[in-house]
């Protein structure tokens, strides 16, 4: 059975939340943070890219290269039409049975706007047709860009452009100073997922801390009794920020 800890992700000292939790496999989803802990399963992952050590591929060029007609603009993080639009059929094409299969325009919304972080939505637009082609809710964090979640169109499949957003807020995260992007999770053997280890510079959080990926396949599911601590130790273990005394007035 799934099981996640989790924590609300509410008031003055939220970025700081967000930040130090992030840098221990949580995730964000709206105003709630996340990290699965099932009880007899460690198999996902927080992955995220190291800047500095990635390389792109000959194949991620090729990417880069079919999507150079593409313009990214980010703004804030405000649903539209045409985003909901595009999230849908992607949705239908991808992930028709998924848990968001049924997401009306309101929950979309929600998923959206409700963010008490620095968050920022990501288009991606077709410089002649002004089609729009691919989304990415992004957050800002003190040590890179956390990809929450992005959706692109499904009639395109040789731009490749799941992997085209990831190579472009690599190249965000460069410009910025910034080491990582966060990617979310990584299941070892998970075709669904396996696109996220050909990343050179990959990490996984894995016992405690972040370690290089160097070899996918040494990576199994941890399945057996003893594979995850007890949840009062893992809350134990779980490092908090110093909490910022209210200013005074």
């Amino acid at each position: 059975m799934e099981r996640k800890l989790f924590t609300a992700l509410q008031g003055e000292n939220a970025e700081r939340l967000n930040d130090s939790l992030s840098q221990q496999g949580f995730r964000r989803s709206q105003n709630v943070l996340y990290r699965p802990s099932c009880a007899e399963c460690s198999a996902c992952l927080s992955a995220r890219i190291d800047v500095a050590a990635f390389s792109p591929s000959k194949s991620q060029k090729r990417t880069l290269r079919r999507n150079a007609d593409l313009d990214r603009q980010a703004t804030s993080p405000w649903a539209t039409e045409d985003q909901y639009a595009l999230f849908r059929s992607y949705l239908d094409a991808r992930h028709a049975h998924g848990g968001m299969a049924d997401m009306d325009v309101f929950e979309f919304a929600s998923m959206v706007e409700e963010t008490p972080i620095r968050s920022r939505v990501v288009e991606y637009t077709d410089i002649i047709t002004k089609d729009l082609m691919a989304v990415g809710l992004t957050d800002v964090l003190q040590d890179g860009l956390s990809m929450v979640y992005s959706f692109y169109a499904p009639d395109e499949p040789n731009r490749s452009l799941g992997t085209y957003m990831i190579l472009d807020h690599i190249e965000i995260a460069r410009q910025n100073g910034l080491p990582y992007v966060y990617l979310g999770y990584w299941v070892p053997g998970s075709k669904k997922m396996g696109y996220k280890a050909k990343f050179s510079g990959l990490e996984v959080y894995a016992g405690g801390e972040w370690r290089k990926m160097t070899d996918p396949d040494t990576y199994g599911a941890d399945t057996h009794p003893l594979s995850t601590d007890p949840i009062a130790e893992q809350v134990a273990n779980i490092q908090l920020p110093d909490r910022v005394p209210p200013s005074k007035a």
